[in-house]
């Protein structure tokens, strides 16, 4: 990719209405734009860090037999009347279809997953089975304050898991648990991410949220170094100020970001819609259900908060827009803007992305001050340099090596 034909520009100028820094990064840098609160367009750069960050997600859930699906945002306003939400879910967009008809743009799909299982489920030989979706949601926040970390519109994964009994949930949520912990890994989170418990609500005792570190957080969790597990503040005086797990009563208090969820839903839906299998016996039961999801923006989001310097965002060279953003610093010279030329291709040629900055004219310095992806090859031809010089500086830790290109890449 080619920096001169990107349609976008990077900004000097901070947002005035942006209180987080991921957003302000990301605004500046022309990875995203702001439409109104909570709405934003993800930029070229941006999505590619989000389709990287969406293949990531995908990988995994399909590594513990989740199948993909696509199922629609605008919902009949009778699915949610079955399960009591029409009414009692403060951040529902509620929609009129004309002729008297009102419809729901979907902030979650329990209401359109649970009838849709129903009609393939009739057997104990139907279960246990996982589908899961990437979509946008919509969500009528009423403090959309914090640029991608609460959107109004965004994408999510949900993971939606069918069973027969108990244990077979309890093992699959178990599974899930891990494939969690490996996308947060995966995306550089891994290191200050924690499970944490929470409130199960009309679910079960307790369900399970994945929380980042991060000044930038809105929850409050109190973190037990024995188990590297913590508890969401909301829950904190139910177990007692102590560890779920080991009961450790020396917790650490730390802000935090929600980057994931995962609950046992029971047979609460199922039981809404009627959806029942029948055992070996004959008998007709009801299908316990599982959920599991992750919002992709805050995801992407979280990630520049706990990765950014003074001089711009960091990012895990996985989900990076490029691997290399090659700075050519004197293509005015004919000769120099054909050796970098050639560099261009040479990585291309060997599968490397590659962002190339061939703008004529900028310095060295201004394009120093923007890096965008993992890493920075800035790269210079002398007119009597038998080889062309080049400094390759990692962005994670900033060192800087020298060297001179004898050799196709």
């Amino acid at each position: 990719m080619r920096q001169s034909t990107l349609f976008v520009k990077t900004s000097k100028n901070l947002p005035k209405d942006e209180i987080s820094e991921s957003a302000r990064l990301l605004l500046r840098a022309g990875f995203a734009d702001k439409l109104m609160a909570g709405v934003y367009t993800l930029l070229p750069l941006g999505f590619k860090v989000f389709k990287k960050i969406e293949q990531i997600i995908r990988e995994e859930m399909e590594s513990i037999g989740g199948q993909e699906i696509f199922m629609p945002a605008l919902q009949p306003k009778e699915n949610w009347e079955k399960t009591g939400r029409w009414q009692s879910l403060d951040i529902l967009f509620r929609l009129s279809a004309g002729e008297s008809r009102e419809i729901a743009l979907g902030p979650t799909h329990e209401e359109i997953v649970t009838p849709l299982a129903g009609r393939f489920i009739k057997s104990y030989r139907d279960l246990p089975f996982a589908v899961f979706h990437i979509q946008n949601k919509f969500r009528n926040e009423k403090r959309a304050k914090s640029g991608l970390l609460r959107g109004r519109e965004f994408v999510m994964k949900d993971l939606y898991s069918f069973h027969a009994d108990q244990a077979d949930l309890d093992g699959y949520y178990e599974k899930a648990k891990l494939s969690y912990r490996r996308i947060f890994s995966r995306c550089g989170l891994g290191d200050c991410t924690y499970l944490t418990y929470a409130s199960g609500g009309s679910f079960s005792k307790y369900s399970h949220e994945f929380q980042t570190v991060s000044p930038a957080g809105e929850d409050l969790i109190y973190l037990c170094p024995k188990c590297s597990v913590a508890v969401n503040k909301e829950i904190i005086a139910d177990v007692k100020h102590s560890c779920p797990q080991c009961g450790q009563k020396d917790l650490i208090e730390e802000k935090a970001i929600e980057v994931g969820n995962i609950f046992q839903l029971g047979s609460k839906f199922s039981t809404a819609f009627g959806l029942k299998f029948s055992n070996e016996q004959g008998e007709n039961r009801p299908v316990l259900m599982g959920c599991y999801g992750i919002g992709l923006q805050r995801l992407l989001a979280t990630v520049i908060e706990t990765h950014h310097d003074q001089k711009g965002m960091i990012w895990p060279a996985a989900i990076a827009p490029a691997a290399v953003h090659l700075l050519a610093l004197n293509l005015e010279n004919e000769d120099a803007k054909k050796s970098a030329e050639k560099l261009y291709r040479d990585l291309r040629t060997a599968r490397i992305e590659v962002l190339f900055d061939d703008r004529i004219g900028l310095s060295a310095a201004k394009n120093s001050q923007k890096p965008i992806c993992s890493a920075c090859l800035a790269g210079s031809w002398p007119a009597r340099a038998l080889w062309p010089r080049a400094s390759w500086r990692s962005r994670k830790d900033r060192t800087i090596k020298q060297t001179f290109w004898r050799r196709r890449i």
